[in-house]
């Protein structure tokens, strides 16, 4: 089953960023709960630039494009106002399966 990503740049004040961290957590067991996952990676040279990947099953299910709870909404405009995202943040990538037809 192929799979739907975002990889976002992600801007992060060291004043925001324990907020940001949490806020992170806790929206990551809404997306446990859906089947989706959400990973962040720290820049070595920029400890104040993340990458911040979201996966999931399909497009529909993304939370870029989910219907979400009020709870999630409400996490994700905490996220948007502690952080800066890139302006491509939000662009749906597409897994390119690589197995042979006999390995899949």
């Amino acid at each position: 089953m192929a799979k739907v990503l975002t990889a976002a740049r992600v801007r992060i004040a060291a004043a925001n960023e324990a907020e940001y961290l949490g806020t992170l957590r806790e929206l990551c067991q809404f997306a446990e709960a859906r089947g989706q996952r959400i990973w962040l990676f720290r820049n070595a040279k920029d400890p104040r630039l993340f990458l911040e990947f979201s996966e999931s099953a399909t497009e529909m299910s993304h939370r870029a494009q989910a219907s979400r709870l009020p709870e999630e909404t409400k996490l994700e405009k905490q996220l948007q106002r502690l952080a800066t995202y890139a302006p491509d943040a939000w662009d749906l990538w597409g897994e390119v399966p690589l197995a042979t037809p006999t390995e899949a």
